[in-house]
């Protein structure tokens, strides 16, 4: 099979890779493995029986389903740009391979020119830096939301957030303070470069921002704002147990879902099935996943 669409079983990352061309964009869908989480997080609300038959049909079993961790690699004229950069050897032992998937295909990372970070959560920058400390990127310009850079950066964050939060909070700091001196604040509606617009989509952090890419019909890249392609998009009620403002992340996502449905808005998730390039449609009152 072709590696510009590899197929995966669950549970697998991908060592091929995904293209498309969007607009003036050149898109390239890495990998950076896979993470697995727990029914209690995925699906805090799910009755028993759901939550068997859902982490079932994810690959799972009682114990937990693997998502797939998908890194946009975008060029555009001279500049390279990643869309977040996995988690390195920050959070689960089967996520970290974006650095390799990048030699895999002739990328080097001192040629990547920019990095945007939908939010700091560990599998989102934990891979900035090498296990040495020093960035694995070293050439490139960084962006952050300004919330996110405001919330996680707290002085007092020991006092000013729950204790789930205190070790997500070290790991931000961690990846934020390592780019400080190379780090731009922005905002929703500023642009990265031209036709590459910040998209507020707060909730799943206080400062999670999505990337709107111009063409024909727009690309909306969507970080965390709906988790999974198969819980979230059929059950639009469910909260997430990773958001840290729960109400405004689902208010947020369900938005976000009928706007996709409307407009025929293609989209990309970074924990949807691979490559997780694809659009929403309705189906009653909740929705489901096309691929394309």
């Amino acid at each position: 099979m072709s590696p510009e669409r590899e197929m995966l079983p669950p549970g697998v990352f991908s060592t091929g890779f995904h293209t498309l061309r969007h607009g003036q964009f050149d898109i390239t869908v890495m990998s950076d493995g896979y993470i697995t989480l727990p029914g209690e997080i995925l699906m805090p609300e799910a009755s028993q029986q759901e939550r068997v038959a859902t982490l079932g049909r994810l690959g799972g079993d009682m114990e937990g389903a693997p998502l797939q961790t998908n890194v946009p690699l975008i060029r555009r004229g001279t500049d390279l740009i990643l869309v977040d950069t996995g988690a390195g050897s920050n959070f689960q032992p089967s996520d970290g391979r974006l650095g390799a998937n990048l030699h895999s295909i002739g990328a080097d990372p001192a040629s990547i020119t920019k990095v945007v970070f939908t939010h700091a959560h560990p599998d989102h920058s934990g891979g900035t830096t090498k296990p040495d400390g020093s960035l694995l990127f070293p050439n490139a310009y960084y962006y952050v939301s300004e919330a996110e850079w405001s919330f996680w950066t707290d002085p007092d964050y020991e006092a000013a957030m729950p204790k789930a939060l205190h070790e997500f909070a070290r790991g931000a700091q961690r990846d934020l303070f390592a780019v400080k001196d190379r780090l731009t604040l922005v905002k929703p509606g500023d642009e990265i470069i031209s036709g590459m617009s910040v998209v507020g989509t707060r909730g799943h952090t206080p400062g999670h921002i999505s990337l709107e890419l111009a063409g024909d019909g727009n690309l909306l890249i969507a970080g965390d704002v709906i988790p999974n392609n198969i819980v979230s998009f059929e059950n639009p009620t469910w909260h997430f147990g990773f958001d840290t403002e729960s109400e405004i992340a689902l208010a947020n996502r369900k938005s976000l879902l009928d706007k996709a449905a409307n407009e025929k808005l293609r989209m990309l998730g970074y924990h949807w099935s691979y490559p997780g390039v694809g659009y929403v449609d309705r189906y009653g009152s909740a929705y489901k996943f096309v691929e394309g």
